[in-house]
């Protein structure tokens, strides 16, 4: 039986998804014998850009035209897509500002000559092409990849948890950082899966991995005013990562 084919790709973004992939050092001589890596630019010059591809997963949010013809011709030859990292999911940092008048934004920065770039607001993948699989994170976590391959070869879906990072948080046995230290924290409506790493060492959550499944932002949002913190911030705080929805 032959290898399944992969493509692993990159579109606006940090690279910091496929980082993480080069960083499974210990799997990497295990993947390879699993799976035909076909396309990697940041592993390797050598691709097959016009193969059809089992699997392509794909890293980067949407910023440009050559962004999105690039994921339509990737999601063209590919039976399966993989949005990979939270920009890729939800739009990331990069969507911010994606109600801004971009061409009034290209002006203040780039003046006239702001008219020659291919630029418009940030959008996830699933808002160009049909997305089959989420691995949100920013960047990813290194297992959550590594369970991803090994339940796309099953011929499973990859499960991630379904909770918030709050929940991770009490597991580790961590106390409230808003209500012992009234900060700003997005842990309420953010997605589990890293182990409530900046809680652990006393950072509040900025929500890095995109917002939970039944999350109730504005129920957050209104927590946090009773406690008397400006709207308007925390509404920027909780839309730093990804489009929640909460009313200004």
């Amino acid at each position: 039986m032959s290898k399944p084919k992969v493509g692993i790709f990159g579109l606006t973004g940090c690279a910091g998804d496929q980082l993480v992939i080069l960083n499974c050092e210990d799997q990497l001589l295990d993947l390879v014998a699993l799976i035909d890596i076909r396309d990697f630019l940041m592993a390797s010059s050598d691709g097959y850009q016009d193969g059809a591809l089992d699997i392509a997963m794909v890293e980067g949010a949407v910023l440009t035209m050559r962004d999105a013809e690039r994921l339509r011709a990737i999601r063209k030859r590919s039976a399966t897509l993989v949005a990979l990292g939270t920009c890729a999911v939800w739009g990331g940092v990069a969507a911010m500002d994606r109600d801004r008048d971009r061409a009034k934004a290209l002006a203040e920065v780039y003046g006239e000559r702001g008219k020659e770039y291919d630029s418009y607001p940030a959008q996830a993948l699933h808002e160009i092409v049909k997305v089959d699989y989420n691995i949100t994170g920013c960047p990813i976590e290194k297992e959550h990849f590594l369970s991803a391959v090994a339940a796309l070869l099953n011929g499973d879906p990859p499960l991630y948890p379904q909770y918030p990072v709050c929940t991770e948080c009490r597991m580790r046995e961590n106390n409230c950082l808003l209500i012992e230290r009234r900060e700003v924290c997005c842990g309420p409506i953010t997605a589990a899966g890293c182990d409530a790493r900046c809680p652990d060492l006393r950072i509040p959550c900025v929500g890095c991995r995109g917002p939970v499944a039944d999350g109730n932002p504005a129920s957050v949002l209104a927590m946090f005013e009773e406690r008397g913190f400006d709207r308007q911030r925390i509404a920027a705080r909780l839309r730093t990562f990804a489009p929640i929805g909460v009313a200004q």
